[in-house]
C-alpha cells in the first residue's frame, strides 16, 4: 500500500472557470496564510496563461488531497 499527499490550489481564471495546480512535493505543515499569500504573490505575477488566458486570477481554496493505492497483483518486475 502506497500513500502520497498533494497540495492542490484552486483558483478562478479569467473566464470565471477553476482552474486546479497540484503540488505533489509541497510541506505538509503549511498554514492558511501562507498558502494565501503563496497563491496571492502566483496572481499577482502573471505568469501563467493558456491561450491568452489567465490561468490563476483569483485564489479559490487550497487542500491536501491523499491517495492511497492498495495493490492486488503487480507482474510488472517479472521480466
Amino acid at each position: 500500500m502506497t500513500t502520497t499527499k498533494t497540495l492542490r490550489l484552486t483558483f478562478k481564471n479569467a473566464k470565471n472557470k477553476k482552474v486546479n495546480l497540484s503540488l505533489p512535493d509541497a510541506a505538509e505543515n503549511l498554514t492558511e496564510n501562507e498558502v494565501k499569500d503563496a497563491m496571492n504573490k502566483m496572481c499577482e505575477a502573471n505568469l501563467f496563461a493558456k491561450k491568452e488566458v489567465d490561468q490563476y486570477q483569483t485564489p479559490l481554496s487550497a487542500q491536501y488531497v491523499e491517495r492511497t493505492v492498495t495493490s492486488v497483483f503487480d507482474d510488472s518486475e517479472k521480466n
